[in-house]
């Protein structure tokens, strides 16, 4: 595992950390953190599964703090500025390998990557866990005719109890997406509490599927 940084297009100067396979790399993989006013970081045992079972099957993995949090710079951008970092990231991590990049992102980094792929033709494939939906302090999901224009492979996943990315509402979205998957990981909720390896086993053979 190497520890690098890397600088947004407003210059905050960002930490993270990339992962290479063994062996030949089949893609380039970026993951996104939970909200950084709420203990949102890199590290978190959920995102270091996802980034080791992605890791075992073939692909280089990028996990960052976003500005503000721990050794990255800025402060909060209140999930615009946050774009911008998952934009670097995203551009970073194929100057390791070339090609789409899988981008997931869990809870305010899944809105996030949401926002920033429907914009970023580099994204093969989107993974989104515990996507914040209903009454947010974040900014708007795009409209209707914006998702349905997305022509990519998106994973959706949500714990049945979680109380920030309702079940219906989530089915809801997905129908708009016109390559959405919707997996629910049943008796668990937004945290997914020692299910962490069934969880990143969904995303990681949605990856290979759907860039790989």
């Amino acid at each position: 595992m190497d520890r690098i940084t890397f600088e947004a297009q407003d210059g905050v100067v960002l930490e993270g950390e990339v992962r290479l396979p063994e062996g030949t790399p089949r893609g380039p993989s970026v993951i996104c953190h939970p909200h950084p006013e709420m203990g949102g970081s890199k590290d978190h045992p959920l995102l270091w599964a996802i980034r080791n079972d992605l890791a075992s099957r073939g692909f280089a993995v990028l996990s960052f703090n976003f500005r503000g949090v721990m050794g990255s710079g800025g402060s909060h951008g209140k999930g615009v500025g946050e774009l911008k970092d998952v934009r670097a990231a995203i551009g970073r991590v194929q100057q390791e390998v070339d090609g789409a990049v899988f981008v997931c992102g869990w809870s305010f980094g899944a809105h996030t990557a949401l926002r920033e792929a429907l914009d970023d033709e580099r994204v093969g494939a989107l993974a989104l866990i515990g996507l914040p939906l209903g009454d947010t302090a974040l900014p708007d999901l795009p409209a209707r005719d914006r998702l349905r224009s997305f022509d990519r492979p998106v994973l959706m996943v949500a714990g049945e109890a979680d109380p920030f990315c309702p079940v219906p509402e989530l089915k809801g979205l997905g129908r708009k997406l016109p390559r959405a998957t919707v997996e629910i990981v049943p008796g668990t909720d937004h945290f997914f509490w020692k299910r962490e390896r069934e969880v990143a086993r969904i995303v990681a053979s949605f990856a290979r599927a759907g860039v790989g």
